[in-house]
């Protein structure tokens, strides 16, 4: 934009009323210096124009451009710098209109999963199970799994099986915990898990592939949601023999989580829990009316097991038993060696 240099110093002294036209008199008064200065029509002030130039600002010169910038107190270098290709490109998109920038989703990368894990005892023993190759899934490890179990079957007064009764595995995953529980003797499994690709692509063929489905219910929702909500998936009869709770330990709390079940219908007098947690992780030595049988650690994980006070004094009177007939036969070997 370029402004018309006739007579700027009377268009700069009044350029909002420049388009009026003022009486000689009034020009006398206010400026004495003007006086004897002959006025005419051609020599009076003329209206404010502003010119407008047609050429636009990238084709005027690299030396009015730095004037301009100099005159304005920057520096040119900054503003005068050769635009990169991208910027030249977009330049040009957007003159000619096809410059629309077009957001493209990126292409998800699929989840793969693969067969390291495998059933542990039981009718489906050494099965193959699916699980996911990245760590979303983190299953509960075999040596882990093998000694949970027989935990159970102790306090449960049948080492070789699993008291018959239902079972409800919490952040199931790949259901290895619950297949397991099926195996070894459970009539029904429930399985809690979030993520519908883990049930469809990993779960569920796990169940076809053990031939355990009929056997499974599946209830894709939160936790948090299934106990709050337990009556509603389960009706009056709610409660369980067994209970598995094998969470991702960065995204739970435990006191929270082990207060929610135990005050869960899901609960009942006679009811054995199983909860793998991590190290340096504070569990109760109670959940509700439930005491803890044992607490084992492999490695950083750790296990915890809590049952009826009958199947801690089973335990007891059986460890006691197991005690005394050691002493006995020292005894004999003894006596026999006397």
């Amino acid at each position: 934009m370029a402004v018309s240099s006739s007579h700027t110093a009377f268009s700069f002294l009044s350029p909002l009323r420049s388009h009026s036209i003022v009486p000689e008199t009034s020009l006398l008064s206010f400026n004495p210096a003007l006086v004897g200065y002959p006025f005419t029509a051609t020599n009076r002030r003329r209206p404010f124009i502003i010119t407008v130039s047609s050429k636009s600002k990238n084709e005027l010169s690299v030396d009015k451009k730095r004037q301009l910038l100099e005159q304005y107190g920057l520096n040119p270098d900054e503003y005068l710098s050769e635009p990169s290709p991208k910027t030249k490109k977009r330049r040009e998109q957007s003159k000619s209109g096809t410059g629309k920038q077009v957001l493209v989703e990126e292409p998800k990368h699929t989840r793969e999963t693969h067969k390291l894990l495998q059933v542990v005892g039981g009718t489906a023993r050494r099965k193959k199970l699916l699980s996911p190759k990245s760590m979303d899934v983190r299953p509960m490890m075999e040596v882990v799994k093998a000694a949970a179990f027989g935990i159970l079957q102790a306090a449960g007064g049948c080492p070789a099986s699993l008291r018959p009764g239902r079972w409800l595995d919490l952040y199931s995953g790949t259901g290895s915990v619950g297949i397991e529980a099926i195996s070894r003797g459970c009539s029904e499994v429930h399985f809690v898990e979030m993520d519908p690709w883990v049930v469809s692509d990993v779960l569920r063929p796990n169940l076809e592939w053990t031939g355990f489905l009929d056997a499974s219910v599946i209830h894709t929702v939160r936790v948090e949601s299934f106990l709050e909500r337990a009556e509603h998936f389960l009706g009056k009869d709610g409660s369980f023999d067994y209970i598995s709770v094998t969470p991702p330990y960065a995204v739970v709390d435990y006191s929270i989580l082990m207060d929610q079940i135990s005050k869960s219908s899901i609960v009942g007098e006679n009811t054995f829990i199983l909860v793998e947690y991590p190290f340096r992780t504070d569990m109760l030595d109670s959940c509700g009316c439930l005491v803890k049988i044992s607490d084992r650690r492999f490695g950083r994980t750790h296990l915890a097991i809590y049952g009826p006070k009958w199947a801690l004094k089973k335990k007891y009177v059986e460890k006691t038993k197991r005690k005394q007939e050691k002493l006995d036969l020292l005894k004999e070997v003894e006596i026999s060696a006397s």
